[in-house]
């Protein structure tokens, strides 16, 4: 703190001293956003919007809303102002949306995004315009790391909450190999780095423990005829057929199968993208009987009653589970801003790229309803946690499927 004095001359000498704060300068290697008095905090928005993956980005975007209720919808006497873009869950939607969200010198940081494709670029460009970016629903492995080691699209300031998958090919493998004892498996996946990531994890392990991979294919995003690539996984002689594929492709695949003759015994498996009601709704009994490999369902009190807050604020159950994991994601950004930022007398604000950056890497043993939370270096914040389901009953709907678990797998 300095003093400043001055003498006033009235007849007499006077002395008088006031305290006063040095004016801040910004140390921060990358730089500092300053937030003027009665200004808003300014958080970006990446979710997929539009289209068949669009009821897991709105879960998303109420994932963050429940948790800015939990604050007052404010930061350091600030209120939050969200800045909303669509994906649309691919790789240009997320380039193209990412810059209209760093193009604003004011924008704070980005939560998002829903697909991992999307993730990609969007991670890079923010990463190099200096912010931090934090996920409740990406889970691709080739984000953050492979084999404990830093993987081919790691950003510095990306983060999160969602689990990395490169465990759920695994555990899906392990169940196939252990439980269902098959020995032949086809993969199909649509290029993306998420699904492509999900069917090598698969191939790695099924591989390790003994099996037979007689058929790893991809198909087109987009794709709507199926028959070409099923008609090969029946010409292998395949037993399981894993595809992590995302809506609508998932749903003309499971649809598609089920009416190609010979096909009536191979066994589907998928991923967490089509646990959702959406998919059940469409595919109906054409789907009784799949498996899908998906992080493991967050239980306790906390969890119970976010739940029932995101049916009172939305009238609706939800159709998937992951805004949980968007509300925890939403929750470590909110307090990393709240730990870093430098408040003045006149209501001003000032927050640090890299400071906030290193806020977010610090974060160990917060507990958020989806469990305890860690991030490491590569930006992973969850343990890797998965469940194997199987749909016997779609009337049952989402509640029915998650509820119904074959087997769960913990990777430290």
């Amino acid at each position: 703190m300095f003093r400043f004095c001055f003498i006033l001359w009235a007849g007499l000498a006077v002395m008088a001293c006031t305290d006063a704060k040095p004016v801040f300068q910004c140390t921060d290697s990358i730089g500092c956003v300053d937030i003027a008095p009665g200004k808003p905090i300014k958080i970006g928005v990446l979710q997929s919007l539009s289209g068949k993956v669009a009821p897991l980005g709105h879960e998303q975007i109420r994932g963050l809303e429940l948790a800015m209720e939990t604050i007052g919808g404010q930061i350091a006497g600030h209120t939050i102002v969200l800045k909303v873009e669509d994906t649309g869950c691919t790789t240009e939607g997320g380039a193209n949306s990412v810059l209209k969200i760093i193009a604003d010198p004011q924008m704070v940081a980005i939560f998002g995004t829903t697909c991992s494709g999307a993730a990609q670029t969007a991670s890079h460009a923010m990463s190099h315009a200096g912010l931090t970016m934090i996920s409740g629903n990406n889970s691709a492995p080739f984000l953050t790391s492979v084999n404990n080691e830093r993987a081919p699209y790691w950003q510095e300031g990306y983060f999160r909450v969602s689990k990395n998958e490169e465990h759920a090919g695994k555990a899906a493998a392990i169940y196939a190999f252990d439980s269902l004892k098959v020995t032949k498996v086809a993969t199909i996946n649509d290029g993306d780095i998420y699904t492509r990531g999900l069917t090598e994890g698969f191939v790695r392990e099924f591989e390790k423990l003994g099996g037979q991979i007689v058929l790893d294919t991809a198909i087109a995003k987009g794709e709507e005829q199926m028959g070409p690539v099923l008609t090969a996984v029946l010409n292998v002689g395949a037993q399981l057929l894993f595809s992590p594929l995302f809506q609508p492709e998932g749903n003309h695949l499971v649809v598609q199968a089920r009416n190609i003759p010979g096909l009536d015994r191979l066994i589907l498996m998928s991923d967490g993208a089509l646990i959702e009601s959406s998919f059940i709704n469409e595919v109906q009994d054409k789907g009784t009987g799949m498996y899908f490999v998906g992080p493991s369902q967050p239980e306790g009190a906390a969890a119970s009653a976010l739940v029932t807050a995101y049916q009172t604020r939305y009238q609706e159950k939800s159709s998937a589970s992951y805004f949980l994991f968007g509300f925890d994601a939403a929750n470590l950004l909110f307090k990393a801003i709240a730990d870093v930022a430098v408040n003045e007398n006149d209501g001003s604000l000032h927050v640090g790229r890299k400071a906030l950056r290193d806020a977010m890497y610090r974060m160990k043993n917060i507990q958020g309803v989806t469990g305890s939370l860690s991030c490491n270096e590569f930006g992973d914040c969850s343990v890797p946690d998965f469940v194997i389901l199987r749909l016997d009953d779609p009337q049952a709907g989402v509640e029915g499927l998650q509820s119904n678990v074959m087997a769960r797998y913990t990777f430290e």
